[in-house]
């Protein structure tokens, strides 16, 4: 399965791997199969689940078709399900996890356990956050797209000490490659990111919302307020674990809460696409 066809007629590149119910990573911002990730996470799943790893629309060997909105990246993944038999357990990591959230909101139907690991919002950074949106969208329109990702790196905390040596490496070429995309992330996540408790409370799949003993402060007051918001919501906090969460440490996690999760369609059927 080297691709499938969205809604909107654009080519969004994916593989799956492994055997059993299905499950669809999803990638946080300037994430994509070849940064290898959501590979070695799904190589970890597949001996109990049908893993689709894909390239969110704009990066890597996806295409992308203007003017963007966060119903087509959700039509990306329903596309992605329909094509796994129509259903599936969603995985998603950073703005992929805000991503994931509003695909189940908006494929309840399709969509039988959701987890998401650190979602990125902050109800105590509202200017903050406006500030980053408008200098990016400035760097995006003069096509500044390394500034752009430095920007970018820099609002999440990498040191400049660290953003520097990447520059002129093969991963620096993917990120300028998919640099547009950040302004995807900041529309999934909002205008003022606020922790979106009212859609939260909408979703009626098992959700289980984590977040690293060692990450940033804000994202452990994120899970639990979202789990909270959430009928069937779960919280657990991963030990050591950071915002870019070992493989190894959220694999077995997720094996246990997927496994657990009840299966939703009717034996033998499908469903269409949106």
């Amino acid at each position: 399965m080297p691709h499938v066809i969205s809604k909107d007629g654009t080519r969004i590149a994916c593989e799956r791997s492994g055997a059993g119910e299905p499950v669809v990573l999803i990638d946080g911002a300037m994430g994509s199969r070849s940064l290898g990730f959501s590979r070695q996470l799904a190589a970890l799943l597949a001996p109990d689940f049908s893993v689709t790893t894909y390239d969110r629309r704009g990066r890597g060997e996806s295409g992308d078709t203007p003017p963007y909105a966060v119903e087509r990246e959700v039509e990306d993944i329903a596309a992605l399900i329909d094509a796994g038999g129509g259903e599936a357990a969603l995985y998603g990591i950073s703005s992929g996890a805000a991503l994931a959230l509003e695909a189940t909101v908006r494929l309840d139907d399709r969509v039988r356990a959701v987890a998401l690991y650190e979602p990125p919002y902050n109800d105590e950074d509202a200017d903050l956050w406006r500030a980053y949106e408008r200098e990016l969208g400035e760097l995006l329109a003069a096509d500044r797209r390394g500034e752009a990702v430095a920007l970018f790196m820099t609002f999440v905390g990498v040191p400049p000490e660290q953003i520097a040596p990447m520059h002129g490496t093969p991963a620096w070429s993917v990120f300028e490659a998919s640099a547009p995309t950040l302004a995807y992330d900041a529309a999934v996540l909002g205008e003022d990111r606020a922790v979106p408790t009212d859609r939260a409370a909408h979703l009626k799949v098992p959700t289980l919302v984590m977040n690293g003993s060692a990450s940033y402060p804000f994202m452990r007051v994120t899970a639990r307020t979202l789990a909270e918001a959430m009928p069937t919501g779960r919280y657990r906090e991963l030990p050591g674990q950071r915002h870019d969460v070992e493989a190894e440490a959220i694999a077995p996690v997720l094996a246990a809460f997927f496994s657990s999760a009840p299966e939703r369609r009717e034996k033998g059927g499908s469903r269409s696409a949106a």
